[in-house]
C-alpha cells in the first residue's frame, strides 16, 4: 500500500503506519489516551485519527475508558460491554435464554490443554491505532525493560482482584542513570491511568517478573535494588499495593538482566531464578549455578521437577549440573523444534544458533556472521504449515528462521546498542502468526514473507526490551504493549487495531521467559508446569484464547 503520514512524523509501509510524535504523545492520538484534553485531528491519507475529550467516544468500535464493572459483564450502570473471557471451564447452566454464558470471574487450568481455535479476522485488520500513551511521570521517562501484565487492582469494586476486573500494566521507568535507581509504575490497562508509583527504588535495567508468592492469589512484583550496570544487589518482592513484602538478605553474585519464577520441584512453593541464581518464595538464596544474563526454566527429563537453563547449562531443581559446556552468555529458549515429542534447547548469543537435546547433545549449530551480536529469540508457526519457526534478530537483520536454522526471509532492522528480543502472534487467526520486532527507532509487524505489515515509530537504546501482545483491558481482543528510552517516543504506547478485530489473547505477561504455560491468567504460577511443547510448541510468544475461554491453537493452513 502506500505510505501513511501522521502528524510530523512520516513512515512508509505496506500496510498503515502509526506517527504516534512524541510532542503529542502526552496528549495521545485518540480518547483513551491518559491526560487527554481537547480535541485533536491527525489525518493520514484517507485515514484520519483523532482524539477529542475523555467523554467522547473512540475512534474504534470500543473505548478504553475504565469503567466499574460487575462479574456478569456489565458495568455498574447496566450497559454491556465487551466480552470478558473465562480461562476454565464454561458455565453452560447460566446465562441469559438467548444461551449466552455467563463469564467466570476465576482461572481454571487453562493451560493444560489447547482447543481448536475458531475466531478470523478480516485479511486487513491492520488500521492501528494508539490507544493509550503514557508520558511517564516524576522526571523518569525511560523505560530500558519490556512492562509486564497482570490484574493487580480492584477496578469493579466488588472487593476482589480476579479476571473481571482490567488488567495493569507494571512498568520500571527511570531518568537515564544506568546504574541508579528508577521506579516501579502501575498503570491502568485500559486508559493507561497511572494507579501509584512505588517509592523504594529499583534497577531500572531490568525484565522484573509477576506472580503470586505468598499463595493469596493476587500476583506480587519482583524487581531488584539498584545496583552495577545490568546487575540488582539484592531481589524485591512487593505486593499489588506496592507495600514491600521482603527484600532478599542475600546478594545477587553476577549481573543478569530478567527474572524467572517457576515452581522447580512441584511442591506448591515459587522459586525465583536470577542473576545466576535460585531462591525460595522468601528470598532466601537455594543454590548458585554458573553466570547467566537470561534464564528460564523446564521439565527435560520428564521427571516432573523443572531443569534451569542459564549459563550455557541445565541444573536440576536442587542445582546439581545435567549438563553444561554451551556458551554461558547463551539466552536460552525451550520447544519441540524437531517436533519429535521431546524439548530441545536452543541458545541464542554472539557466538550464533546452538540447538541441544534434552541431553545436552548439540545437533544444529550456525555461527554469526561477522559476529553479530544474536538477540533473544521467539518461536511460533509463523506460516501455517503446523512446524515452529524461529525469529530472531541481529544487528542490522531480523529473520525467521526454519529449525534446520536456514532463513525463510530476512528484513533490515537497526539494533547496534543492545539485546533488544521479539516475538509473534497470530492476530487474523489464519494460523501464521506475525513475527514483531522494535529496533532503535521503530516497532515491525511482518508478515509470513517479511514484508512489514505495520510500523510505528518509537525509540530506545534496545536493552532487554521486547515489544509484547496482551489483551491489556479485558475487551476480547489483543493489543501491543510497546516501550521505549531516550525521549522520542512516549515511555509505554498502547497500540491496537482501529476496530478491535484482532483476535482475541490471553490477559497476562509476567515474565521475559514467558512460554504461556509457565503463569496462570489470575499470576498464580501453576505447582506443575504443562509442557508448552506438547500444545503450543512456543516459546516467547501469545496465545490466543478461544470461544470458551482457554487457550486454543489453529488448524495448520491447507
Amino acid at each position: 500500500m502506500d505510505a501513511r503520514s501522521l502528524g510530523p512524523t512520516r513512515l512508509a509501509c505496506s500496510a498503515r503506519s502509526i506517527g504516534a510524535a512524541w510532542a503529542i504523545a502526552g496528549l495521545g492520538c485518540s480518547d483513551t489516551a491518559a491526560g487527554t484534553g481537547g480535541g485533536t485531528s491527525i489525518t493520514a491519507g484517507e485515514t484520519s485519527i483523532s482524539s477529542s475529550s475523555p467523554d467522547s467516544s473512540s475512534t474504534g468500535t470500543t473505548t478504553a475508558a475504565a469503567t466499574a464493572s460487575t462479574s456478569d459483564g456489565h458495568d455498574a450502570t447496566g450497559t454491556t460491554h465487551g466480552p470478558i473471557f473465562d480461562v476454565g471451564a464454561v458455565d453452560d447452566s447460566g446465562g441469559s435464554d438467548t444461551g449466552t454464558v455467563v463469564p467466570s470471574c476465576k482461572v481454571g487450568d487453562d493451560i493444560d490443554a489447547a482447543q481448536p481455535c475458531v475466531d478470523v479476522a478480516p485479511p486487513d485488520s491492520f488500521e492501528p491505532d494508539v490507544q493509550w500513551a503514557w508520558p511517564g511521570n516524576n522526571g523518569e521517562l525511560d523505560v530500558l525493560g519490556t512492562p509486564v501484565v497482570a490484574n493487580l487492582t480492584d477496578d469493579n469494586g466488588d472487593g476482589e482482584i480476579d479476571l473481571c476486573d482490567i488488567p495493569d500494566v507494571v512498568v520500571i521507568a527511570s531518568t537515564n542513570t544506568f546504574g541508579g535507581g528508577g521506579h516501579l509504575y502501575l498503570l491502568d490497562g485500559a486508559t493507561g491511568t497511572e494507579h501509584l508509583r512505588i517509592e523504594t527504588p529499583v534497577q531500572p535495567i531490568l525484565y522484573p517478573a509477576l506472580g503470586d508468592l505468598d499463595g493469596d492469589g493476587i500476583a506480587e512484583i519482583v524487581a531488584a535494588t539498584p545496583g552495577d550496570f545490568g546487575g540488582g544487589g539484592f531481589l524485591l518482592a512487593f505486593h499489588a499495593d506496592g507495600s514491600l513484602l521482603w527484600q532478599s538478605p542475600d546478594g545477587t553474585q553476577t549481573s543478569s538482566f530478567a527474572i524467572s519464577l517457576a515452581d522447580l520441584d512441584a511442591d506448591g512453593d515459587v522459586e525465583i531464578i536470577f542473576a545466576g541464581g535460585v531462591y525460595d518464595h522468601t528470598g532466601h538464596r537455594l543454590w548458585t549455578g554458573g553466570a547467566s544474563y537470561l534464564n528460564t526454566a523446564a521439565d527435560l527429563d520428564d521427571d516432573g521437577d523443572l531443569e534451569v537453563i542459564m549459563g550455557g547449562a541445565a541444573y536440576q531443581d536442587d542445582g546439581a549440573v545435567m549438563w553444561s559446556g554451551f556458551d554461558t552468555q547463551g539466552h536460552p529458549h525451550v520447544a519441540d523444534l524437531d517436533q519429535d515429542g521431546s524439548p530441545e534447547v536452543m541458545f541464542v548469543s554472539s557466538s550464533g544458533i546452538t540447538i541441544v537435546d534434552a541431553n545436552g547433545v548439540a545437533s544444529v549449530s550456525n555461527a554469526a556472521s561477522n559476529l553479530a551480536q544474536w538477540r533473544p529469540a521467539a518461536v511460533h508457526d509463523m506460516d501455517g504449515d503446523g512446524a515452529p519457526e524461529i525469529a530472531v534478530g541481529s544487528s542490522n537483520t531480523y529473520s525467521v528462521l526454519e529449525t534446520n536454522l536456514v532463513a525463510n526471509w530476512t528484513a533490515a532492522v537497526s539494533d547496534g546498542s543492545g539485546y533488544a528480543a521479539g516475538t509473534a502472534f497470530d492476530f487474523l487467526g489464519d494460523a501464521a502468526a506475525e513475527a514483531m520486532y522494535a529496533d532503535e527507532t521503530t516497532l515491525f509487524i511482518f508478515d509470513d514473507s517479511g514484508t512489514p505489515l505495520l510500523t510505528t515509530p518509537r525509540s530506545s537504546w534496545t536493552q532487554w526490551e521486547n515489544p509484547i501482545v496482551v489483551d491489556v483491558d479485558n475487551d476480547g481482543s489483543a493489543e501491543i504493549v510497546v516501550a521505549s528510552n531516550g525521549g522520542a517516543a512516549p515511555p509505554v504506547q498502547v497500540i491496537r487495531d482501529i476496530e478491535d478485530r484482532w483476535i482475541p489473547a490471553r490477559r497476562i505477561w509476567n515474565q521475559h521467559a514467558y512460554h504461556v504455560t509457565n503463569v496462570r491468567e489470575d499470576g498464580t504460577i501453576p505447582t506443575v508446569q504443562p509442557k508448552n511443547w506438547d500444545t503450543l510448541n512456543t516459546f516467547r510468544t501469545q496465545a490466543q484464547i478461544g470461544a470458551g475461554g482457554g487457550v486454543c491453537m489453529p488448524e495448520p493452513r491447507g
